[in-house]
């Protein structure tokens, strides 16, 4: 956008927030708009792809079986429905099977999705469209280690009579101990404990349970350099950091670009999670910005392989926290300022 002048950008910048084509023609222009757009439509397209051949994962599976599921904890449950996808489903679920079978495809979410479908069909009225997807589906072998497991991948009650050994003072008092920390011992991380916080990280919520994002965690000390020369934001301290961890976005997880934003909704949350896990075995951690640069996204998207449906969300440092090291005290906003009631006028 270097080749126009200031005093267009300004013009366009002004118009935009009451003119629809301002806002088009000044998003058209912008790099890192151009940028969005491509691995958006990049990722629609491998989206529809993975549909007739599966990956380790599929999308479109995990968000049917999970609508399935919400539709059976429905109060009060309606004797029919699905009835628009179902077949759909089962469908996903018989090509998952035949990928599972060659070893290519995840066990969990393919016993996942058959548990939820055994359940769909015990329990639904009949219907055209769901004894044509019952017959297909019962038609079809299940998966391996049905017999190994004690209780279903399916809904369930949640046990509420036993109390939570966690209690509000202990998530404050690990809130408070958690800061952004810059200062680490050169000690070696065992993977275990990180693995230990990814997975803790993964039971985050996302939308339909689609999980759009990667950790690609980094310890080799040659690489924690290339890595941390690109984020800036770690200036004075980069040298000191044992361990880097790259959120990476997948946007191939999506049909349409409306959802083109859960790539950081998703995988914030999950972060989020991460940190604390982190917190809680004795390792501190500190976020790092990624700022959306052209020429910082190629050299990223090229230092790890990322495809054009890949993108950097945010790095975060990690290692045994420097007892001499001090952290910013960071005065957070007070309760009055980061909350509203039944709201519905601009402050």
């Amino acid at each position: 956008m270097n080749f126009i002048s200031k005093s267009v950008r300004r013009f366009l910048a002004a118009a935009a927030p009451r003119s629809g084509i301002a806002a088009r023609v000044l998003t058209a222009l912008t790099s890192s708009s151009v940028r969005e757009t491509q691995a958006v439509v990049s990722g629609i397209a491998s989206y529809r792809q993975s549909i007739g051949l599966p990956r380790k994962t599929l999308s479109l599976l995990r968000r049917n079986t999970h609508r399935l599921e919400k539709g059976l904890i429905m109060i009060p449950r309606r004797p029919v429905f699905a009835t628009d996808y179902i077949s759909e489903t089962v469908a996903c679920y018989e090509r998952c099977l035949q990928q599972h079978a060659n070893d290519l495809f995840d066990p969990v979410e393919l016993t996942w999705a058959y548990d939820v479908l055994q359940r769909y069909f015990s329990t639904v009225s009949t219907h055209p469209a769901v004894d044509a997807a019952r017959a297909r589906f019962e038609a079809l072998a299940a998966p391996s280690g049905q017999s190994t497991r004690e209780k279903p991948f399916a809904p369930y009650a949640r046990d509420l009579a036993t109390p939570l050994k966690t209690t509000l003072a202990d998530l404050r008092e690990l809130a408070v101990r958690r800061r952004s920390v810059r200062w680490f011992l050169p000690r070696p991380v065992p993977h275990e404990m990180i693995d230990q916080a990814i997975e803790i990280a993964g039971l985050s919520p996302s939308a339909c349970n689609r999980q759009p994002f990667e950790f690609r965690v980094f310890d080799d000390p040659d690489l924690v350099r290339q890595v941390t020369a690109l984020p800036g934001g770690v200036g004075g301290y980069a040298q000191n950091i044992p361990v880097i961890v790259v959120v990476v976005g997948q946007l191939w997880h999506f049909a349409g670009d409306q959802d083109r934003h859960l790539i950081y909704t998703d995988a914030s949350l999950a972060i989020m999670s991460f940190v604390f896990g982190l917190e809680v075995q004795g390792l501190s951690s500190c976020c790092v910005n990624w700022p959306d640069i052209r020429e910082r996204e190629q050299k990223m998207a090229a230092l790890l392989g990322l495809r054009r449906d890949e993108r950097p969300i945010m790095l975060v440092a990690l290692g045994y926290p420097d007892p001499a090291g001090m952290v910013p005290y960071s005065a957070k906003k007070p309760l009055a300022l980061l909350r509203s009631y039944n709201r519905t006028c601009p402050a």
